[in-house]
């Protein structure tokens, strides 16, 4: 349907409706008309649901679902106001939104909507639940005419596409690594770095030629099969070398007598088939049936998402070289998560705001502009791996692109030759860099693959053909260490809009010596000299200082995915300080943790957070994503949370007058003298005068799961009462020696006194807190232990705590504070003295206020107290925690919270936000103080 013909079935729509609107009898029809006329569905009575139930604590029926596009539809009669509240069947005051969330919420999650869509018959309301807090869009049945646009999501079935072109991309990858790795047993020298290069060269040229076959680039369909099949497999060699030679020739150059077969393949240049050395092994049966037949014959490679693909090809790399390089593949989704609040979503709405003008000249004046300005965005992922954030960026821009020539052309057929393309944007815009050759490659050639299939979307536009061969346009992807290059060597920063992608991930403990070498070189100061923190921070760290590096004095905004370890515990103040400090950076928008997986079959698991930023003035609203939640917001600090920007640095005394917190033991023995319980009945049975020297030793994991494990612990021991034992000085003994082996000189010196640990503390009483405790407890679990309990090095503990510390301590105030500053193991917390404790603000309470915190505090030991059989693992686990130990957290909660002045209904991130300013507050305070 083209739009003047969808324009004029909409006119007759809203003329055949206008004035009708029976809620129960005409609902159906309504839409069932909407969607037959105006936007094309065959068959409508298969696309939408009518009266789908969902059991509330009634029955209840939805209106309408289009479970296609997620679209949820509450449909009202023509008297109906759509805003405001409608008695329900069972008395609660609801508005149709309203009403329509109620129902979503009770829908499996893979069913829950989209978009809602309310509507009264003469007007539509649409809430786009990606923004569930935003203002919802109107359309009048009367300008339905002019704006069918607008309605276009009820039947985008895009999602559908994407998975239906993931499936075809990921077996595209697979009969890419069958093909791989046949080749490769056919190599003289298959572990030849060389080798291995002219290897993945291979692939590539494979796949555009099987891709160029099918999608007609080659002119006729399954050109490049049938020029291969008649030849015997010895002789497949020797016929891609002459197809490969001919492919990077010009006609006019060709051999005048070459053989009408290869004549007859065009020009393709673009420096994909001008390596003329390349190494190209003997074929078997094996890999030319592999060729011709599963890859050829039996594959249609003209439907594969190059974004998608792009990745899985890449994934045939040996799975350790990919980790070593840190690279994740980034799904379509998580790409849009960056690309779309970064440019597309501003696009979008500058696009829609221009079809929106009624006058014709004045909108195709500005269409003309808006292609243009799209023509001259430029765009660089200094970490492009296979290209997929940039080839995905350029599909956008030009389905965009596409959308405009659709409102400019209408239903002309555009005259012209194919030397007038009316296509403006172009893959010169995008630059990447990336340190891997074959990555390169195959970027470059998932670039190529986007671009002849937008072009063909253009041509059903233009009702024009348009030749893609030769290439007239290049990738500007660069093969290099984007850590030493010179950013500017590849696109000057004058000519940059934006900076996107997924640098690599590779904590500092697990960098290689390059790597690191490479990030203290990146992380400089003024004078040139290495920040003091450089050596603590994730790689992933100096592509955002390279960037903010660009970025100085620029309009420039970049966006990044990256391991949330940046935006938690010590590395915060590492990466962050300078790039604000020195740059002058803010934050634009974010993506709060999120678990994400890739595209490629081996799918990476990573715990990431996405942060767009820039430092020129930038007046677009801020927006701060957290799970299904966007919330609008004033500032984001590094945190990734709405307050102040703070840094939370590393300190060894509590900012407040509080006492200090400790570590708990390091054993340093080499296990000899710790007991497992298997064993304790029988130690004791061998050696019983050592159980007077025996305690329970208690470390994160049995203190949490009521685990035990027993040590030997002779603080007081004699050499007299040691020698005495004889199991026990054997261990000594062991213990000594493991020492005097050991590889460091402070180890070492602990032989000296073997019989003991290496810390001896042991305090009468202590609240016990683990250093790690799964994200999943809404509490820590902390607790009393006397001299009875040894700490071990994997606890953390507050010696002759009061049970206002306590109580203080696991409210959800000090939790609050912990998710947001602790470090993470995984996606567990790792509670820091220096980080949480020592920088955490303690309220300063009336009397009334402490007892009463006191109070509360002892009745969560009370509760707790009920189940002596469970564990701490038990009584914090969400699904079964006793209501009675829930309702003692709760009322200590709210002592907490009143005691800081907190209203009870506080949510976390405004806690967080009261909690950074008073920091803030008591920071300066102290700074203050040393300066006068």
């Amino acid at each position: 349907m083209t739009d003047v013909e969808q324009r004029a079935a909409a006119k007759q729509f809203a003329e055949i409706w206008k004035d009708q609107g029976y809620e129960k009898g005409q609902s159906q029809p309504f839409w069932l008309s909407l969607l037959r006329d105006i936007y094309g569905v065959k068959n409508p009575e298969q696309f939408i649901i009518f009266e789908d139930q969902v059991v509330l604590d009634h029955t209840s029926f939805i209106d309408g679902i289009i479970p296609e596009t997620h679209v949820l539809i509450e449909q009202k009669g023509i008297n109906k106001d759509l805003r405001k509240a409608i008695k329900q069947s069972d008395g609660t005051m609801l508005s149709p939104f309203q009403q329509a969330k109620r129902y979503s919420a009770d829908l499996p999650y893979s069913k829950r909507p989209r978009w809602i869509v309310t509507c009264n018959f003469k007007a539509f309301l649409i809430y786009d639940m990606e923004k569930p807090n935003g203002e919802p869009e109107e359309i009048l049945l009367e300008n339905l005419p002019a704006e069918t646009y607008r309605l276009e999501f009820l039947v985008d079935t895009g999602d559908s596409h994407i998975k239906k072109e993931m499936e075809i991309s990921i077996q595209a990858g697979e009969l890419v690594g069958e093909l791989y790795d046949e080749l490769l047993k056919q190599y003289h020298q298959p572990d030849d770095p060389e080798s291995l290069k002219c290897l993945n060269m291979l692939c590539v040229r494979l796949v555009f030629c099987l891709y160029a076959e099918d999608a007609g680039i080659f002119g006729k369909h399954g050109k490049f099969h049938s020029y291969l099949k008649d030849y015997d497999a010895k002789d497949v060699r020797r016929a891609l070398i002459d197809l490969f030679a001919v492919l990077d020739t010009q006609p006019a150059d060709r051999d005048p007598y070459l053989e009408p077969t290869l004549a007859s393949f065009p020009y393709v240049n673009g420096g994909l088939f001008s390596e003329k050395n390349i190494e190209i092994p003997n074929f078997n049966d094996t890999i030319v049936n592999l060729l011709l037949q599963n890859a050829s014959e039996d594959f249609d490679w003209s439907a594969i998402s190059p974004t998608i693909f792009g990745a899985v090809f890449e994934s045939t790399l040996n799975p350790a070289t990919r980790r070593s390089g840190g690279m994740h593949y980034t799904s379509i989704e998580n790409i849009h998560k960056v690309i779309d609040p970064l440019f597309l979503d501003e696009l979008k709405e500058e696009f829609a705001d221009i079809k929106a003008i009624a006058i014709e000249k004045t909108r195709n004046r500005r269409l003309d502009d808006f292609q243009t300005k799209l023509s001259r965005l430029t765009f660089l992922d200094p970490a492009c791996g296979s290209g997929n954030f940039l080839t995905e960026s350029y599909l956008a821009l030009r389905k965009l692109e596409n959308e405009v020539l659709k409102v400019l052309l209408g239903d002309q057929i555009r005259i012209g030759t194919d030397t007038h393309t009316p296509i403006k944007v172009s893959i010169n815009q995008f630059y990447g860099i990336e340190i891997n050759d074959f990555a390169v490659s195959v970027g470059k050639t998932a670039l190529w693959i986007a671009e002849s299939q937008m072009m063909m979307k253009t041509e059903d536009i233009i009702h024009m053909h348009l030749d893609f061969l030769p290439l007239k346009t290049y990738a500007n992807i660069i093969e290099g260490n984007a850590l030493k290059l010179d950013w500017e060597t590849v696109v000057a920063k004058t000519s940059l809009d934006y900076i996107m992608g997924n640098p690599p991930f590779v904590g500092y403990s697990m960098q290689n010596d390059g790597q690191k070498k490479d990030i203290l070189a990146v992380y400089l100061d003024e004078q040139g000299k290495s920040y003091k923190t450089a050596g603590k921070i994730d790689f992933v760290a100096g592509w955002y200082f390279k960037a903010a590096q660009l970025m100085d004095q620029t309009k420039i905004r970049t966006a990044f995915v990256s391991t949330n370890s940046i935006t938690q515990g010590e590395q915060v103040a590492g990466v962050w300080k300078p790039l604000y400090e020195r740059f002058g950076i803010h934050i634009d928008f974010a993506y709060q943790t999120f678990k994400w997986a890739s595209e490629a079959k081996d799918k990476a698991a990573v715990h990431c957070v996405i942060v767009g930023f820039s430092q020129a003035y930038n007046a677009k609203e801020k927006y701060l994503y957290a799970d299904v939640m966007i919330n609008q917001v004033t500032t984001i600090n590094p945190y990734l949370v709405e307050a102040p920007v703070v840094f939370i640095e590393n300190i060894k005394k509590p900012i407040c007058n509080v006492p200090e917190m400790t570590t708990g033991n390091r054993p340093a023995d080499g296990g000899h003298l710790l007991i497992s319980d298997k064993d304790y009945d029988l130690f004791i049975e061998k050696e019983p005068k050592s159980k007077n020297y025996i305690k329970q030793f208690v470390g994160a994991a049995e203190f949490i799961n009521n685990k035990k494990r027993w040590c030997l612990w002779l603080v007081n021991a004699s050499p007299t009462e040691i020698r005495s034992m004889p199991l026990v000085k054997e261990r000594v003994e062991l213990c000594r020696i493991d020492r005097l082996n050991a590889p460091d000189a402070g180890r070492q010196k602990l032989a000296e006194r073997p019989a003991l640990f290496r810390e001896t503390k042991n305090p009468k009483s202590y609240v016990s807190v683990p250093s790690t405790s799964s994200e999943n407890r809404r509490y820590i679990p902390i607790g009393f232990l006397d001299d009875e309990y040894i700490p071990s090095n994997s606890t953390i503990i507050l010696p002759d705590a009061t049970i206002y510390d306590f109580g203080i301590l696991t409210s959800n105030v000090h939790m609050a504070w912990m998710r947001t500053v602790a470090g993470r193991l995984k996606s567990d917390y790792r509670y820091s003295i220096n980080i949480v404790y020592n920088n955490f603000i303690w309220p300063t309470p009336t009397d009334k206020q402490q007892d009463m915190i006191e109070k509360t505090a002892q009745e969560i030991l009370n509760a707790r107290a009920l189940f002596p059989d469970s564990s701490f693992a038990d009584l914090y686990d969400e699904t079964v925690m006793p209501s009675a130990l829930r309702k003692a957290h709760q009322l200590n909660d709210r002592a907490v919270m009143d005691a800081y002045g907190f209203d009870k209904k506080i949510s976390e991130s405004e806690c967080v936000a009261k909690l950074m300013r008073l920091y803030q507050e008591k920071v300066t305070a102290v700074e203050n103080k040393i300066t006068k």
